[in-house]
């Protein structure tokens, strides 16, 4: 990288790194530093009547120097603490350049260093740690956005949504409850696993990359595998693998994983997720739904102490039992109309004429247009879990028919605060029922529906050696940290969401500028003075432009030889005929 295209303090922070080292400091030192102590636990622990060395590390977040002595705010893993620093507590001996020199200087905020000292209570009694001696750890060499204040108001804030999304290293250090939330979510996952692993449930790990885009209903990822030369998809769902699993003897199987939709992305959607599914053999919907409001409650209060959480301004309940309502009644409290036995052709009158729906088509079929009808005028009413029960036929091609409702299925969705959370059934285990319902899948694709199932022959074939009844569940688990941490984007519960390219500052290349005598060092000069294009300089005054260029190889002490009035004359013509 060209020192010109650093800002001030990144060359400054450089200089330091370089005059650290010809002091004999390495800036990055390979060594272990052993730390005995955490920000936090020296607060708690501290005791008046008791002496305590301590070795903490991490960033200097803060610092305020008073001549001879100074106070550094550090923040390690778990929080912050002040460190009070005196020049002849670290320099004991004659030479104090430590202090004057690497302290004061050649430190800045955001380095890492080490510190062993004693811990104490100041006047102001702020428990701090006394530094008796101080290591660099890591220098820094980009600025952190660090706030400050300044007659109420606050500056330098990190609030920009998509550079805190796409820089979440920046994030994490400078917004307070950034890493709480993620600490949260990881409070979800193992809570999660406990509870399934003392059910006696085995985690298992089934392929990312499949040759059959299988077990849900959405537009997958494409790649290309070339050592077997063939097209493969990146999974949409684990259920047809883990069913697989019960059929070779497995009692219970669940993953935790990530799966792909090429879809839109919005504040619920992010097209890499987490989700978990859950297939535990001898049981049914019925049985799934109590689980699952007992694995949720549970959930919450390890989360957040009490089985309720704060979304916005509502009050959300994970008490268990849940509300449960079956599909066709929520859409006849909602809209007034009933569904019972209408053929697709009278639910597409319905839908088109009655309600109004907008870009309803002919691929549309029975299936599609009941889940349109609900996700329209039903599906953001339920903010309190609710159980939304026994879906039509056409809307579940892996579910078992319902034992006493013809054309329904015995099929559950987990509605929370407006949204899907999950989805279980009680699984479709007739090889020949399940074959029919593929082929009307494959119907369905031909009329142009893009996200119909296609065939899985393999999965057919492991239901023909026989499956066991069984109760299958999929997780959301970002939509459920959301709610666990009363988020309202799903972007604030990914470390790292996908983004859109990071725009770039259109720039004429080395070469194009080259083509009109501009030599490498001097291109980086132009773009300092703003010039970016070649097209920037058309309107530009040789003698003017020669100075502006001569300002900066003066101000970075470059010492790069100027060129005449009459190259840079050479530049402009050159440009205006581009």
């Amino acid at each position: 990288m060209n020192v010109l295209e650093l800002s001030e303090q990144e060359i400054g922070r450089r200089q330091s790194l370089q005059e650290l080292r010809e002091m004999g400091i390495d800036p990055y030192p390979a060594a272990e530093f052993p730390t005995n102590a955490y920000s936090t636990d020296i607060k708690e622990q501290f005791k008046e009547d008791e002496q305590r060395e301590v070795v903490i590390a991490g960033r200097m977040m803060g610092r305020r120097v008073m001549g001879k002595a100074s106070f550094a705010e550090l923040q390690d893993s778990k929080g912050r603490i002040q460190v009070y620093i005196t020049r002849d507590d670290i320099c004991p001996g004659e030479d104090k350049e430590f202090y004057n020199k690497v302290f004061k200087k050649l430190l800045d905020i955001g380095d890492f260093i080490g510190v062993k000292g004693e811990v104490f209570k100041t006047q102001m009694g702020e428990i701090s740690v006394h530094a008796k001696e101080i290591t660099v750890l890591s220098k820094s060499l980009k600025p952190l956005p660090v706030v400050k204040y300044k007659d109420g108001e606050a500056y330098d804030k990190f609030e920009d949504p998509e550079q805190r999304y796409r820089q979440r290293y920046v994030d994490l250090v400078v917004n307070e409850g950034v890493k709480d939330t993620f600490l949260k979510r990881a409070t979800v996952l193992r809570t999660m696993r406990k509870f399934f692993d003392e059910a006696g449930y085995t985690e298992v790990e089934t392929p990312t990359l499949q040759s059959i885009a299988g077990g849900a209903s959405a537009r997958p990822f494409i790649t290309h595998f070339n050592a077997l030369n063939v097209d493969m998809y990146m999974r949409i769902a684990t259920e047809l693998y883990l069913k697989r699993l019960i059929v070779g003897g497995f009692e219970g199987v669940y993953e935790i994983g990530k799966n792909f939709r090429n879809e839109g992305m919005d504040r619920f959607h992010n097209p890499e997720f987490t989700c978990m599914e859950l297939y535990v053999q001898y049981k049914d919907y019925n049985w799934m739904m109590s689980f699952t409001e007992k694995l949720l409650e549970k959930i919450c209060i390890e989360v957040n102490g009490k089985p309720e959480v704060q979304v916005g301004d509502k009050v959300i309940s994970f008490k268990a039992p849940f509300r449960r309502l079956p599909i066709l009644d929520a859409i006849k409290e909602k809209t007034g109309f009933d569904l019972y036995g209408k053929t697709e052709e009278e639910i597409r009158h319905i839908a088109v004429n009655e309600l109004k729906l907008e870009e309803i088509d002919e691929s549309f079929g029975k299936g599609k247009l009941i889940d349109e009808i609900f996700g329209e005028f039903c599906e953001g009413t339920y903010v309190q879990p609710t159980f939304i029960t026994d879906y039509p036929v056409e809307m579940s091609p892996l579910t078992k028919m319902h034992r006493s409702k013809p054309g329904l299925t015995e099929r559950f969705e987990l509605m929370v605060n407006g949204k899907e959370l999950a989805n279980a059934y009680s699984e479709l285990n007739d090889p020949i029922d399940q074959e029919e319902r593929f082929v009307e899948q494959m119907r369905l694709a031909d009329k142009g529906d893009d996200e119909a199932m296609i065939i899985d022959q393999d999965f057919l074939r492991s239901l023909q050696y026989g499956m066991p009844p069984t109760s299958g569940i999929g997780i959301g688990i970002d939509r459920l940290v959301m709610l666990m941490t009363g988020k309202e984007y799903i972007q604030e519960v990914l470390l790292f969401p996908q983004m859109k390219p990071e725009p770039k500052i259109p720039q004429s290349s080395v070469k194009e500028w080259a083509e009109l005598g501009v030599a490498e060092e001097w291109v980086y000069v132009l773009r300092k003075a703003g010039f970016n294009l070649i097209s920037d300089i058309r309107e530009e005054k040789a003698q003017g432009l020669q100075q502006k260029l001569g300002d900066i190889n003066k101000k970075y002490k470059l010492g790069y030889e100027k060129p005449s009035v009459e190259d840079i004359q050479q530049w402009i013509d050159g440009a205006k005929e581009k």
